[in-house]
């Protein structure tokens, strides 16, 4: 009982009440024998009333003083921009019902600072992110814009090659541009949940084969080797098809463009008894360890050396961890400098039927 508010002044009323009746009943007798008591069971009684005022003011006072701390703490944390949670009343959560208004406040301050950091971290990457399409767009125009502009004013005196040369560079802009604008779209889309996968059967190891097809030419120009082993008992995954294909592709066009002349890409499939594994590798210069962390993170560009960012928005690897979010899966790398970098993500597998 005395650890609610209601059973702490339960208790102080029967106190004065208990005093007071205590007081009249002695009165109330000493007035039976005699008149000349009648002074004594006064100041008798008028005791017992100061003392129940008393009684009742400390009480009142006790109680009050943890709610003008709580009060004084809001006030504090209202004084810090909400930014610091209150910690600083003692509360017990079995304790009465302003120890536990305290911890609802606590909690409450804690949701709200934790809420506000989250918001200024929000607009910081909004920040960033307007600050790096700026960059990635103006870029791309600003060349075509030259070209074109040196095809108008010596139109006549550039010969066949050289024109031909500059509308080539012009339209490998145009070409960078919209893949930066589909990469944008297509991230936002992901990260608004306003993309749902529409998920089917279908044999990883076929869609794996197919996507390999398509690099074979890029990896031959660039003198890689493109390497596979594909597991024997590889089971169908259930998962958007046409997502899964933008996985490998991200994955294999990262490793490529990150793999000297001389070096190997090489994609495995492997499956347990829910899952199908994937992992792709390279023989390239590696990721630093402080850079790891933050590889997925829209526009996180890592510095890999001569065959760096160019051309790499940087959102390809965050459109991919999206993706394979989206299908229940995780996505992890592993690099060790001057060796190379895997990709790894898993899929759910169709499960085995009798």
């Amino acid at each position: 009982m005395l650890r609610s508010l209601y059973g702490k002044l339960t208790i102080a009323l029967m106190l004065v009440f208990f005093s007071l009746g205590a007081a009249f009943i002695v009165a109330t007798e000493q007035m039976l024998e005699g008149p000349r008591l009648l002074e004594l069971a006064a100041d008798l009684i008028v005791g017992a009333i100061a003392f129940s005022l008393l009684a009742a003011l400390i009480v009142f006072n006790l109680l009050t003083r943890r709610l003008r701390l709580l009060a004084a703490e809001m006030d504090a944390f209202r004084a810090h921009g909400l930014s610091q949670p209150m910690r600083g009343l003692n509360a017990r959560p079995q304790g009465d019902e302003i120890d536990r208004l305290v911890i609802a406040f606590q909690e409450m301050s804690e949701r709200i600072a934790s809420q506000l950091r989250a918001l200024e971290r929000n607009d910081e990457q909004r920040r960033e992110l307007l600050a790096n399409v700026s960059h990635d767009l103006r870029t791309p125009l600003a060349s075509m814009q030259g070209y074109l502009e040196i095809l108008l004013l010596r139109h006549g005196a550039l010969s066949p090659d050289e024109a031909r040369s500059y509308l080539e560079i012009a339209a490998k802009h145009s070409d960078r541009l919209g893949k930066l604008v589909r990469d944008l779209f297509e991230l936002t889309k992901l990260e608004a949940h306003d993309v749902r996968p529409q998920a089917e059967e279908f044999p990883l190891t076929e869609l794996v084969q197919d996507v390999l097809q398509k690099f074979e030419l890029t990896a031959e120009q660039r003198g890689l080797r493109l390497e596979h082993r594909l597991a024997s008992a590889v089971p169908p995954v259930r998962a958007d098809i046409g997502m899964i294909e933008r996985v490998l592709e991200n994955l294999l066009e990262n490793a490529i463009r990150h793999t000297p002349a001389g070096g190997a890409v090489r994609i495995e499939l492997d499956a347990d008894a829910e899952h199908v594994l994937v992992s792709i590798s390279d023989t390239g210069r590696g990721i630093a360890p402080e850079d790891l962390a933050q590889v997925f993170d829209r526009y996180y560009r890592v510095d890999r050396g001569e065959f760096g960012n160019a051309g790499n928005a940087g959102l390809g690897l965050a459109i991919t961890r999206r993706i394979v979010e989206l299908h229940g899966g995780c996505i992890t790398v592993d690099s060790t400098a001057g060796v190379g970098t895997t990709f790894r993500f898993d899929l759910p597998a169709v499960p085995r039927r009798c």
